[in-house]
């Protein structure tokens, strides 16, 4: 996943534009500023989401096995997760519109190859690893544009509320379009309008240019050494993190050669900035204990996230429901993430974090506790509410977690709005990946150990299962005489039967953890509230003594 990456930096060094109302533009060139960073937001999301979303429905296109096209998802995201880290220099030394203007017709480009020259599996990880490299940029611009005919005042609240809800609209918004699209024309479909909003995106940006802070020189040589090190170390992980699940985490050698050169190019890079007066990435503050409190923060909320982002749709594709049979779901989800992300826009103040924590993880907690009751016979109507539920937590967590953890950096720094950006880039886009490969691999160990389960009471001596055989085969009955050659048909179709239940097994159990996590989570955020509150009611006393 890409989170927007704004630079209040920047925004902070502009004068304050005379406030009218909610903008600082009429109001008609506000709402093109609005829709362009909608655009933006779309066009990155859906070239990020179009071959996660339909990785079953491309594969055969691409004459390729399902482990082989997620080549297309750790691809992209190689070099995805750290580019936005460099990017923020680059913006800031060169401008703001330069910088636009240059990535947006980058990014058509990408769209364009991925257009006219993906044939076959070797050229389309080509060109996507081009397009994770090209939609670097796009989340930022669409933060950006949401917020440029804002006041000062509202842009840390309402301006962005509205753009991190933006850009998590992504999912929801392609699996809604993508049964139509294939139905069309394929992959080539996909591709297509991936570049027409591209197309699009390009005509607001060059139409609509965002106000340029004073540039900054703040690129150096070692900037380039350091970058280049944590582009190998998150691409590694990234790569291992897409693919360690499908290939399997001890079965693959290259997995852990990934992982081991991960960690030397980050020791490296750590290294270097550890002894440089103006480093890329402020080490010791990352490694503070406030700094790791609030990454784990993130972490974790990622971690249970994968519930609605990994688990619900793999969940349906496991019990063979297609993409067109779960529109209605994902047009729920969409409108419970609006409505979050209008909340926060009408509430979300400093100060009030905490409550908006609280309250995504009630509703993560109750969401995945609902949906681990589910069945084999569990449709996506049955699941309306648990997903509404989730995906509102999700739309309520993401902008208060940017509003605290940014104020705080803003108060120290240029370089500390960096590292923090580190910080919060890093949770969300590998942390997206960490969650998607834990959830996965736990899916994996819990259907085979109720498989097994299930499976050991299995023996043809018991009436009843050989009862059951005899009804599964029966069905073969007209094409088959042989009754032993019935029985292994029925045999068969017993154990397919027994995976299905063990696989929806296993998601229960996932989902009951997540629920368990979340829930142990939202403990810990009350206690730490409470003793805050009556440490604060036993200084009142002391001081007021003391006085």
């Amino acid at each position: 996943m890409s989170t927007a990456e704004p630079a209040s930096a920047p925004a902070a060094a502009t004068p304050p534009a005379p406030t009218q109302g909610w903008f600082t533009m009429p109001v008609p060139r506000a709402l093109a500023y609005m829709l362009a960073s909608v655009t933006l937001a779309m066009t990155q999301q859906i070239g990020q989401n179009i071959v996660n979303t339909n990785i079953y429905q491309i594969q055969g296109e691409l004459g390729a096995t399902v482990a082989e096209t997620n080549w297309l998802v750790a691809a992209y995201m190689a070099p995805n997760v750290s580019l936005s880290i460099a990017l923020i220099k680059i913006r800031m030394q060169y401008g703001l519109r330069n910088f636009a203007e240059i990535s947006i017709a980058g990014f058509v480009l990408a769209a364009a190859l991925n257009f006219f020259f993906v044939q076959d599996l070797q050229s389309a990880v080509a060109v996507r690893f081009m397009s994770g490299m090209a939609a670097a940029p796009m989340s930022s611009l669409a933060f950006f544009y949401m917020i440029e005919p804002m006041p000062p005042q509202r842009k840390l609240t309402v301006g962005l509320s509205l753009a991190l809800t933006n850009t998590t609209l992504g999912i929801p918004v392609t699996r809604l379009i993508s049964p139509y699209l294939l139905d069309l024309g394929g992959f080539h479909s996909l591709t297509m309008i991936e570049m027409g909003l591209a197309l699009l995106a390009f005509g607001f940006v060059y139409a609509l240019p965002l106000a340029t802070p004073p540039r900054i020189k703040w690129i150096g040589p070692f900037d380039i050494v350091s970058y280049l090190l944590i582009a190998i170390g998150f691409g590694s992980i990234a790569v291992a993190l897409s693919l360690g699940r499908l290939y399997w985490w001890l079965e693959a050698p290259w997995l852990g050669w990934l992982l081991a050169v991960a960690m030397v190019c980050l020791m490296l890079a750590a290294i270097i900035e550890l002894h440089r007066e103006s480093p890329l990435v402020d080490i010791r503050w990352l490694t503070s204990p406030t700094t790791l409190h609030f990454a784990g923060t993130l972490l974790l909320l990622r971690l249970v996230l994968a519930e609605q982002t990994v688990g619900a749709s793999n969940f349906f594709q496991a019990l063979g429901i297609q993409n067109e049979q779960t529109v209605p779901l994902y047009a729920i989800i969409l409108a419970a993430i609006i409505a979050g992300g209008l909340t926060c826009a009408a509430l979300l103040r400093p100060g009030r974090e905490n409550g908006f924590y609280g309250a995504a993880l009630a509703c993560v907690t109750l969401g995945a506790w609902l949906d681990s009751g589910a069945t084999s016979l569990t449709r996506p109507d049955d699941i309306w509410l648990s997903q509404s539920l989730v995906a509102y937590g999700s739309a309520l967590f993401l902008p208060a977690a940017m509003a605290q953890g940014l104020g705080a950096a803003i108060v120290r720094g240029p370089i500390y709005i960096l590292s923090f950006f580190t910080v919060f880039l890093f949770t969300q886009s590998i942390g997206g990946l960490f969650g998607s490969a834990i959830f996965g691999t736990f899916i994996t160990l819990r259907t085979t150990f109720h498989y097994n389960v299930l499976t050991e009471h299995f023996t043809l001596s018991d009436p009843l299962v050989a009862q059951r055989v005899s009804q599964l085969g029966g069905a073969y009955g007209h094409v088959l005489t042989d009754p032993t050659l019935t029985r292994a048909e029925g045999v068969s179709l017993l154990a397919q039967q027994a995976t299905r239940e063990a696989t929806v097994l296993a998601y229960n159990d996932a989902f009951l953890l997540i629920s368990l996590i979340a829930g142990l989570a939202l403990a810990g955020l009350l206690t730490h509230l409470a003793f805050l509150q009556w440490k604060a009611r036993s200084a009142a006393p002391a001081a007021s003594a003391t006085t």
